[in-house]
């Protein structure tokens, strides 16, 4: 894969790591390379979500995309698999959008879409990255009427919305639901997608003002969603990211149902009804534990990838399957979509809920999968010292001594974050104290390891 395309596109500190200057460049790439291509003048849905940088990147990675003869069709404010649904929806050759997901305000991101709606296959980011570094040498630029034209399409998001609906199959009168939509992309088709259903709604982080996305609130911090389903008294909870690919629920009793809970729900309610492919769910290796023993008692086989939708993708189209996803809430239901999709996996979510009949609670559907303990820890490192931590002996030394002490009744897993300047520790063990502990050790080895590096 190539180094300016992540786990999840290009992604950084907006105007500092991801330029004007470089959105332009990768819109100007990505067009050329699409050109070559379909041998046809392509044509791009371009999306965004609500954080103030998006007007900067997004006017940029226009002008590069117009600049190479290709046409834009800009959506505005949508949620990352609403571009990835209008790019097939509307015939075009491929979809960009610009977020940076869970991140705050201050980061962003770009990503790209194949005209199938799926994310670039390696080799075509590889391809768009070795043009930017060759700096576009001996391209002409078009002019005249080759130039590329912009269009609005401010439907988008409705559309979208609307096709959601169409094919949610579900009836939620009679329940209360507090959806946080993060102050992001989805702050206006979530709370009219459920209420249009016919659910009771309240809700949260439905004010964005470019600055407050992810800021206490959505995915990342469903702790507050939590309080707000208790003293709503409300059925469930539904907190989505940034650019609702993602989503966490919390059940009747305030807990949280993170992506590994969903997953074995999913996976139950669609084998039930011979919908899970292969009787396989596809999962990562920071997955649950106790996804791995509910897989086992119940027959199904549980596949595991490195971090990173597009792994579990990958591994998904490979094998034809039907469900996956990550522990973080991106939930992929390949029967319906291509890509991570939380307004979705909210749908089937509820369905598989209201399958199990009146009176039938989340806090009661959840005891289907137990979790074992888990502790994650983000340290937070110097931008470009992580792969060189990984790659300390110190590290290396310190992990198998972590190892030695969990036995057969732990996993520990340590890698650096494809999309931030992070090294992620987890350690999954029987007691709680005792995994936090070892946790701390591994953090202030990094940590000392970092400080030496120069």
């Amino acid at each position: 894969m190539s180094s300016l395309f992540g786990t999840d596109g290009v992604r950084g500190v907006a105007n500092q790591d991801l330029t004007p200057d470089l959105a332009f460049s990768i819109g100007l790439a990505g067009a050329l390379v699409l050109t070559e291509e379909t041998h046809h003048k392509p044509t791009f849905v371009v999306g965004a979500d609500t954080r103030i940088s998006c007007g900067m990147l997004g006017s940029a990675l226009i002008a590069g995309i117009t600049s190479a003869g290709a046409d834009v069709i800009d959506v505005g404010v949508i949620a990352t698999p609403g571009v990835a649904w209008l790019t097939r929806q509307l015939g075009a050759d491929a979809g960009a959008m610009i977020s940076a997901s869970h991140n705050s305000f201050e980061f962003n991101g770009i990503k790209l879409f194949s005209s199938g709606g799926f994310k670039l296959a390696d080799e075509t980011e590889e391809a768009i990255e070795a043009m930017i570094l060759a700096g576009f040498e001996g391209r002409d630029r078009p002019i005249g009427d080759r130039v590329g034209r912009l269009t609005s399409y401010p439907e988008g998001a409705e559309d979208y919305k609307n096709h959601l609906l169409s094919i949610a199959d579900l009836d939620l009168s009679g329940m209360r639901l507090v959806i946080d939509c993060a102050h992001g992309a989805s702050y206006q088709t979530a709370p009219a997608l459920f209420k249009a259903l016919g659910a009771e709604i309240i809700t949260l982080g439905v004010e964005p003002d470019g600055y407050n996305i992810n800021k206490g609130c959505g995915s990342t911090y469903a702790e507050n969603l939590s309080a707000h389903v208790l003293e709503a008294k409300a059925d469930l909870g539904l907190a989505f990211d940034g650019d609702a690919d993602r989503l966490i629920a919390v059940d009747d009793q305030g807990d949280v149902c993170d992506g590994d809970v969903m997953l074995a729900l999913l996976a139950r309610h669609m084998d039930r009804r011979g919908k899970l492919a292969g009787k396989t769910i596809v999962a990562t290796v920071m997955s649950n534990f106790g996804l791995e023993k509910m897989a086992e008692r119940e027959g199904y086989r549980l596949l595991r990838t490195a971090v990173g939708d597009r792994n579990v993708l990958e591994q998904m189209l490979r094998e034809n399957l039907s469900l996956g996803g990550e522990q973080s809430g991106h939930v992929i239901l390949l029967d319906d979509t291509t890509t991570g999709d939380g307004q979705l996996t909210a749908l089937r979510l509820l369905g598989a809920l209201r399958a199990e009949g009146e009176g039938v609670r989340l806090s009661q559907l959840r005891r289907f999968i137990e979790l074992f303990p888990q502790v994650l820890l983000n340290v937070r490192v110097e931008t470009g010292k992580a792969g060189r931590i990984m790659e300390d002996p110190g590290l290396a030394e310190a992990m198998r001594a972590t190892e030695d002490r969990l036995g057969r009744g732990g996993r520990l897993l340590v890698r650096k974050s494809g999309t931030e300047p992070l090294i992620r520790v987890m350690i999954e063990g029987q007691d709680v104290d005792e995994i936090k502990a070892y946790a701390e050790q591994l953090r202030q080895v990094i940590e000392a390891i970092g400080a030496e590096i120069r």
